[in-house]
């Protein structure tokens, strides 16, 4: 016969053990609550990280985590796959190439949902480093297939070491006991500005090189910035130019949404305009862009931290022919952006041109307007950056000119075309 004061020990001892699982119970409850909260607030909690692990970085990342977890980042799989599981045949690969101005990009991502045709083809979004505003604008995007890069060499990553400022980087005309090459001009490397170049140069090379979802694409990709306007018939339009190109205009080496100057809206004549390659909304193919590619060297060690000027005045001139672009006679691509790449965040917020995009889109402009049976138009000696201008400087650095040449040959790790 068991005792009162047994009766109460085994009583106390159960007690005890309800109480130890119970504060488990609880525990796990809070551990389980607590990882997708974690998850929100770290953009990279969701990516395998060790240190230690070799991956395919280029050794100037290799230290450097947020890059290692951005490169890995990168072979993440398209979203929307389960929303649009087939793309078009002849499609036209879109890619954005952003930095950080979240204001003009909400402005390029609307027009890009109203364009036709668009669930047909694959977005790819190119980020200048990484900016959580920009990438929830990215992730918000349902229209079609969406694949996001991100690059692991920007100097917006980078504190403290290259490509980002270093303590031993001379900074102003004339320092001495320093490190870092003056350009032509006699100034010193500005990472904010050189990420320009690097960014477009590392991005051509990924898209297309690099990535499994366009790396044995053969048809035309398009290019966009983030404060690109498209029209409703861009992608339909794009698609007829890259068509009949190589009928109408043999020497084209590219189709282009807009004029080459961007003040233009268009002559609006009856007849496709063959003229030098404009920036906005241009798009080759991957025999042009071989042709690019294997004049890595031009186009890494010319003295201008503009991709675009580079190309103009030192590129494309050593192509040995003329070199240009097929487009119509009425624009579907507007350059809205007043600021400049890198003014776009500053301590009074976005530079959004009194906040205001106010552009017209007139009824021609939601249709094809781009006629096959039309004859072209050849605008020769058109004004511009040429072969013999020597560039505006702030690309004199040996160390940006070396990363260039790595971006050239990343990806075909035994090609010897780029070196030096």
């Amino acid at each position: 016969m068991e005792t009162p004061w047994k009766k109460q020990r085994l009583k106390d001892t159960a007690l005890c053990r309800l109480g130890i699982l119970f504060a488990v119970t609880v525990s796990l409850v809070l551990m389980l609550v607590s990882v997708p909260r974690t998850a929100l607030n770290n953009p990279f909690s969701d990516i395998d990280f060790a240190p230690n692990r070799n991956v395919s970085l280029l050794s100037v990342a290799r230290g450097n985590p947020i890059s290692v977890r951005l490169h890995r980042r990168n072979s993440f799989p398209p979203r929307n796959l389960d929303l649009y599981p087939n793309l078009g045949k002849d499609r036209v690969v879109i890619v954005l190439y952003v930095h950080n101005r979240p204001q003009y990009l909400r402005v390029t991502v609307e027009s890009l949902s109203k364009v036709q045709g668009i669930s047909e083809t694959l977005l790819i979004v190119s980020h200048d480093g990484y900016f959580e505003e920009m990438n929830k604008i990215v992730e918000s995007i349902k229209f079609c297939q969406v694949k996001q890069i991100f690059s692991p060499y920007s100097p917006h990553i980078f504190r403290g070491s290259f490509p980002g400022t270093t303590a031993k980087d001379c900074k102003s005309k004339g320092d001495e006991g320093c490190e870092g090459d003056p350009d032509q001009y006699g100034n010193h490397r500005s990472p904010k500005i050189v990420s320009l170049k690097h960014h477009w140069w590392w991005m051509m090379n990924t898209v297309w090189d690099g990535l499994e979802e366009s790396r044995d694409h053969d048809g035309h990709v398009l290019f966009i910035e983030e404060d690109h306007f498209l029209f409703p018939n861009a992608y339909r339009n794009i698609q007829t130019l890259a068509r009949v190109k190589r009928v109408k205009c043999p020497d084209c080496f590219a189709a282009n949404l807009a004029p080459s100057d961007v003040k233009s809206k268009g002559e609006g004549f009856d007849s496709l305009v063959a003229e030098r390659m404009g920036n906005v909304g241009y798009s080759f193919n991957r025999s042009v862009w071989e042709k690019i590619r294997h004049k890595a060297r031009e186009f890494c060690f010319f003295d201008d931290y503009n991709w675009d000027i580079t190309m103009w005045a030192t590129v494309f001139p050593s192509f040995g022919s003329p070199v240009y672009t097929l487009r119509g006679p009425r624009t579907s691509a507007v350059h809205f952006g007043k600021c400049g790449l890198h003014q776009g965040r500053g301590g009074e917020g976005d530079c959004m041109d009194n906040g205001v995009v106010n552009i017209e889109v007139k009824e021609t402009d939601k249709v094809v307007n781009v006629k096959e049976e039309w004859g072209v138009r050849v605008f020769e000696h058109q004004p511009g950056y040429k072969a013999g201008f020597k560039g505006w400087g702030g690309w004199g650095d040996e160390r940006d000119r070396r990363l260039c040449l790595d971006f050239a040959t990343m990806y075909r790790f035994t090609s010897r075309d780029a070196s030096p």
